[in-house]
């Protein structure tokens, strides 16, 4: 796990100068080790978080073995033990025993048909020396990012945001388009935009060359293509998930895991003591006290019989309002909600014990962990005409929800795109309608991640368009820390093997997960496989925002000029005022306005510098 950056310049040498800029601020991506790479045409910078091999046989930029290709690489091949047998057995020979050798030797070989046998977490440019041109690309499923800069004179890219915006300030805007998103819809990274008009990011399951000739972004995984309806069982699955966790606790450091209490993550665990027999392993936490929104304590604490080495933090109102300036840099774009900023806390205790942590991030986008998901069921079961299964479903989900969110979802579906911008932004009331009249018309979230008209097609939606930006709080939240972050539910075959379910095996009898739930039979406490709530890493942020400490703070915010063009004054002042005297709960909306500002405030003040 590591920080990659450099320049291609078109016409003349790079500024190595620049590049060693870049290192220094993701220096906390790669504490370890750092080197850099130039010749006439491109300068190549690389910070290391040593994970497998800790010998500097490691080191990066990593040179092949007759000099012509260049590498450096941020991610983990969890294969590269297989792979690297395969290559010695055509006469292959390995220097070192990293990942990071195999997958260079692998591209050496193979060609662009590497990437499909690699399993793991990606982001790499090579460099090749004899025809002055750069090879690079992304995982499936865009777990470790890319972000690039491309102008007539050169191309820069790096593993993190705020090093390219710091280099090329003058150049770089904001763009209201994302902005319009976030406000209204919560959304970010649903295309390779981002908050910058001139920074875009490589896509996820993309890659790219880059020559004097020119610059050519293409798709090599296609998710919809390895997809189709066939019968899936519980222990295929299960067998899946663990070989998939098998893989991810190849390192040569202390792997831990980020426990929720939820359904996921506690599939891990359960998976780590029963089979893998991590009775010594370490795990983190956050919890609110009894009772608290968002306190998942109960069901963490079912594994204090079996694990010593559990840890766990209280995110506060207080820490949030010290933390702010700080995680919101972190972040280096606007997050729509505190719940990263819990994850931000985990990882913090986290450093303090491990190296790498392993997650149930993705495991909500493949077996429909939301419930707004019962609206596509919905939506396929009647358009299908199984009128029975339609009262079967909406039975079970009335006993067993609380929220009638998914029923309400059901219809907001089937509405045109235009009609639930329409109503998003007469609902909210305080967006800006000269923003509205720009943005709503090619709004990115009505036209690409709710159009579905089944429950599959929905699924593979949200790994197209949403489950970025929850992969990339997570690289952000734990680079910040100098931890590498492994999510075993996103190994591509269990992907795959569970997108081809039919959906009586993703939502039945109005529980969601329902092979995961079959599977973890015997293995998870009843208490936490049979729970039907959805939680995750939540705060008590209603609570926060009416503290006296916030007050002032959130008051000053909204009289910014930094919101102006964005936000209705009175109107959010009305809001705000409704949320402290608890008519109503406007937590995300105040949240958005606070890391709007103070993202727009810390942006200004780099281009003054």
């Amino acid at each position: 796990m590591c920080g990659i950056c450099g320049i291609y310049n078109f016409n003349n040498k790079p500024n190595i100068n620049l590049v060693l800029d870049m290192m220094k601020t993701m220096k906390n991506r790669g504490p370890d080790d750092e080197g850099y790479f130039q010749d006439d045409q491109v300068a190549l910078g690389f910070v290391r978080l040593s994970i497998i091999d800790l010998s500097n046989a490691g080191h990066q930029p990593m040179v092949s073995d007759d000099g012509r290709y260049i590498i450096v690489q941020n991610g983990e091949i969890y294969n590269y033990i297989e792979l690297r047998e395969e290559l010695k057995s055509y006469g292959i020979n390995f220097r070192s025993h990293t990942d990071t050798e195999v997958l260079l030797k692998s591209y050496i070989y193979w060609g662009e048909e590497c990437l499909n046998r690699f399993n793991g977490m990606w982001a790499f440019v090579i460099y090749d020396t004899r025809t002055k041109s750069l090879f690079g690309a992304r995982d499936r499923f865009g777990i470790k990012p890319l972000y690039y800069y491309i102008d007539k004179n050169c191309f820069i890219f790096a593993s993190d945001i705020n090093s390219i915006f710091k280099i090329k300030k003058e150049s770089i805007d904001i763009d209201n388009q994302s902005i319009y998103d976030y406000l209204v819809f919560n959304r970010t990274d649903l295309s390779e935009d981002t908050f910058y008009t001139q920074i875009k990011k490589i896509p996820h399951s993309s890659l790219f060359h880059l020559s004097e000739k020119g610059f050519n972004i293409k798709r090599w995984y296609f998710l919809k293509e390895r997809i189709s309806y066939h019968n899936t069982e519980s222990n295929t699955f299960l067998e899946l998930l663990k070989d998939a966790v098998k893989l991810r606790l190849r390192s040569d450091v202390p792997v831990g895991v980020c426990l929720s209490g939820g359904l996921d993550s506690s599939s891990i665990v359960s998976i780590l003591i029963k089979f893998f027999s991590k009775f010594d392993l370490n795990t983190f936490s956050a919890v609110y006290g009894k009772g608290e929104p968002g306190d998942e304590s109960p069901y963490i604490n079912l594994y204090k019989y079996a694990l010593p080495n559990m840890f766990s933090t209280t995110p506060t109102a207080e820490s949030l309002y010290n933390d702010a300036d700080s995680f919101i840099y972190a972040m280096g774009e606007p997050v729509p909600s505190t719940s990263p900023y819990a994850q931000y806390k985990v990882m913090e205790l986290a450093k303090d014990y491990v190296v790498v942590t392993l997650d149930g991030q993705g495991a909500d986008e493949q077996l429909a962990g939301y419930d707004y998901f019962f609206g596509y069921l919905f939506k396929e079961l009647i358009c299908n005409f199984k009128l029975y299964r339609v009262f079967i479903e909406l039975y079970y989900y009335l006993k067993n929800h609380k929220s009638l969110f998914g029923l309400y979802s059901s219809f907001y579906f089937m509405l045109p795109g235009f009609v639930q911008a329409k109503l998003r932004n007469n609902a909210l009331g305080y967006v800006n309608k000269n923003l509205q009249g720009t943005y709503m018309k090619t709004n990115r979230v009505t036209d690409n991640l709710y159009k579905a008209n089944s429950l599959q097609n929905a699924l593979m939606n949200h790994f197209e368009y949403k489950l970025e930006h929850l992969l990339k709080w997570e690289d952000r939240n734990s680079m910040n820390f100098s931890l590498e972050a492994r999510v075993p539910f996103l190994d591509y075959r269990l992907v795959e093997y569970n997108l081809s379910s039919y959906s009586n095996m993703i939502i039945n009898k109005g529980s969601t997960k329902y092979i995961l739930r079959e599977a973890m039979r015997k293995i998870l406490p009843e208490e936490i496989r049979t729970r039907n709530d959805k939680v995750g890493f939540e705060t008590p942020q209603d609570k926060w925002f009416r503290t006296q400490k916030w007050q002032s703070r959130i008051n000053d915010i909204i009289s910014s000029s930094n919101l102006t063009p964005y936000i209705y004054k009175n109107i959010a002042t009305k809001l705000y005022n409704d949320h402290l005297q608890g008519n109503r709960n406007i937590a995300k909306e105040i949240w958005k306005w606070i890391n709007l500002d103070r993202w727009l405030e810390s942006a200004t003040c780099e281009k003054r510098k």
